[in-house]
């Protein structure tokens, strides 16, 4: 590597970024220019990285944990030959710009996850690095190790105050991820002021009782020893945090220091005259010297070879392990073993069935079996929510082969650490909890419904039907807000046999999450030999019965446990001669993604008999039953009882069902 004036590169990095804050006179100046000691070391000395094929499988992963500094990560990404323009750096924070205000994953080359929400990044690298630990362990050859990298991370004050980085530093520990580094961008200063009025914790002493090998680098600004402290680092079997001591919005000549640099631009004279202390041109804009942009380049040649390396042990591992190179192709690729859904369970047809959440249990196991890449756990509910695969063994520091997560009381961090095995690639990762307790990983759900990651959230004890609990574990609203979020395909299963087809649908949908909303309560087991098949779930909606041929009088609405409720209603319809269709809707998004005339041919427009039943908010339900329809549901919290006293007393009974049904279609009659 050419040698250069290690201040001349450094402020490259803090300029350029100081430049695009400028330019689009928004973002955070601040912390790109305090921490960019700790970007040059990790991108220009110690990661290994190919600027030009930022996605190969043996890459060291990279999380900028606090986001808002998204031009540090901008500017060493443009530095370092990565396909990232000055153009793109001027257009930072625009409409249709590759540089967002946040680091996005799948729209910047070289950013590895989403991150956005403070500690959501130092979660979802704690999921990379178990991804690594094990593929490793499942791929590595006593003379290959095919799987050998490291995930780093800079994280901040900001972050370590969340709780989700509590967490998930603690599962870290625990599981001695020894692979994973994170320096920590200590500036002591946030939004409102110093972190002293909020932030006085000995951060050492917390993460070393977490189990953390953990260093101090009291001048944020010398390279060399946050180099030589990442080589300690990388020799210690425990995951590492380096405390670096930093300046925010160093360099600036009244502003360093101050809160008033986080999250705003320097400023044109400040930045000028921050420029010229440092005998720094202050045009052109985005400027690095030829000596310094061909010292960071050199790492597109060090890159090339890295990944040269790694590509001749490929071919080495290829010819000696073929199947093994094969799979390990596969699942980098995304890509479904040939059957891996011939296996799956079939239930037969009984009147006392099964709760979907025992049925996904059998599921479950089957997919466990033909789909290897599958992992994951419940945030100490396995038993409750049936998500263990019991042909395997937990994931840990003595059996990384393992493939069950105990991820202990952490709904928080548990989804982000779901994220970040997917984002890491060969993984499809699973999380559980009870449906109620996904306000608590709500944030992690949507940032992965806004990255494309296909994560699957098993989400039990979908309803009132938890009955004893109370209305604190009774999530009556929390169905229709998830369906609030955009690219969540939210799915509540009817019966086993659905819950089978919500399973395929999960792992076949590679563009985002799925939630599958499962039941605690028995439910039966539909005849799918008088009603329709249940594969009819693929398009989110499907007629599943019809009392005659021609138009109906009715639609009667319904997802999960209700659909048996409104499958009682059929008799006493049918004596009356109410020509009645039953519709399951399982997955109102996957519906919505059907043509117009599938979605008519289901829900006919000229029906206006329309009645949805869900054990839930009613809010929503308006869409399709429209101003003539009606709907039972709760629009309260609930109460604690069995769960069929509570069923019954809330209104969830045949009768009351048809009764409603009558006023309804008396109302609309005399309109």
């Amino acid at each position: 590597m050419q040698k250069i004036d290690l201040d001349q590169a450094l402020n490259a990095i803090r300029f350029i970024s100081a430049d695009g804050v400028q330019v689009a006179n928004s973002g955070h100046t601040g912390m790109p220019m305090g921490a960019a000691a700790l970007a040059y070391t990790l991108y220009v000395r110690q990661m290994k990285h190919n600027p030009k094929n930022p996605t190969w499988p043996d890459r060291d992963r990279f999380v900028l944990s606090g986001g808002h500094a998204s031009m540090l990560l901008y500017s060493i990404l443009y530095l370092t030959g990565y396909d990232i323009s000055i153009d793109d750096l001027k257009q930072f924070r625009q409409w249709g710009s590759i540089t967002p205000g946040h680091p996005e994953w799948g729209i910047t080359p070289g950013v590895d996850t989403t991150t956005g929400p403070l500690g959501q990044g130092f979660a979802t690298g704690v999921g990379m690095a178990i991804a690594e630990a094990h593929l490793a362990a499942e791929f590595n050859q006593p003379d290959i190790d095919i799987i050998n990298h490291y995930t780093y991370g800079i994280v901040t004050d900001g972050d370590l105050m969340e709780g989700i980085s509590s967490e998930a530093a603690s599962l870290a520990g625990n599981l001695r991820l020894g692979k994973l580094i994170y320096l920590y961008d200590s500036n002591n200063i946030t939004i409102e002021g110093s972190t002293d009025i909020t932030f006085s914790e000995d951060v050492a002493k917390r993460f070393e009782a977490y189990g953390w090998h953990v260093q101090k680098v009291e001048n944020g600004n010398d390279a060399e020893a946050i180099h030589n402290a990442i080589e300690l680092a990388k020799n210690d079997p425990r995951p590492s945090l380096i405390i670096c001591k930093t300046v925010i919005g160093y360099g600036l000549p009244t502003r360093a220091g101050t809160s008033g640099i986080h999250g705003s631009p320097a400023g044109w004279d400040e930045l000028n005259q921050a420029k010229l202390n440092a005998n720094y041109p202050t045009e052109p804009l985005f400027y690095a010297s030829d000596d310094v942009l061909s010292h960071f380049r050199s790492k597109i040649d060090d890159g090339k070879l890295e990944q040269d390396k790694w590509d001749a042990k490929l071919a080495h591992y290829q010819s000696k392990y073929p199947d093994l190179a094969s799979e390990l192709e596969r699942r980098f690729k995304g890509e479904l073993p040939q059957d891996w859904d011939s296996n799956l369970p079939e239930f037969e047809t009984s009147d006392k069935g099964l709760s979907t959440r025992i049925a996904s249990w059998h599921v479950l196991q089957a997919l466990g079996q033909s789909v290897p890449e599958l992992m994951g756990g419940s945030a100490d509910l396995a038993p409750s929510n049936n998500t263990w695969m019991d042909a395997f063994q937990a994931f840990g520091p003595e059996y990384p082969e393992g493939r069950n997560i105990h991820f202990g009381v952490r709904e928080i961090a548990m989804a982000a650490i779901g994220n970040g095995m997917f984002v890491h690639g060969g993984i499809r990762p699973y999380v559980a909890t009870f449906l109620v307790f996904s306000d608590y990983l709500r944030g992690s759900l949507r940032v992965a419904a806004l990255a494309n990651m296909a994560s699957v959230f098993v989400l039990t004890h979908d309803s009132i039907g938890v009955g004893e609990d109370g209305p604190t574990h009774q999530p009556v609203e929390t169905i229709m807000s998830l369906r609030l979020m955009p690219n969540l395909n939210v799915i509540r299963p009817a019966d086993a046999n659905e819950t089978t087809e919500a399973w395929k649908q999960a792992l076949l949908n590679t563009t985002g999450p799925t939630a599958l909303i499962l039941s605690r309560q028995n439910l039966p087991t539909i005849d799918r030999t008088r009603f329709a098949k249940a594969d009819g779930l693929e398009k989110g909606a499907y007629i599943l019965y019809q009392s005659k041929e021609g138009t109906p009088d009715l639609l009667i609405l319904a997802t999960g446990s209700e659909v048996s409720l409104a499958l009682e209603c059929l008799p006493a319809l049918e004596e009356k001669n109410i020509n009645t269709r039953i519709v399951s809707m399982p997955c109102w998004s996957l519906f919505e993604k059907q043509d117009q005339s599938y979605r008519d041919k289901v829900l006919p427009p000229k029906v206006i008999n329309r009645f949805s039943i869900e054990a839930g908010q009613i809010l929503g339900w308006e869409r399709w039953v429209g101003t003539n329809g009606s709907s039972l549901g709760i629009n309260h919290f609930g109460h604690s009882a069995p769960g069929n006293t509570v069923f019954e007393k809330l209104g969830f009974t045949t009768e009351n069902a048809l009764k409603m049904i009558e006023d309804m279609m008396q109302r609309n009659k005399r309109n």
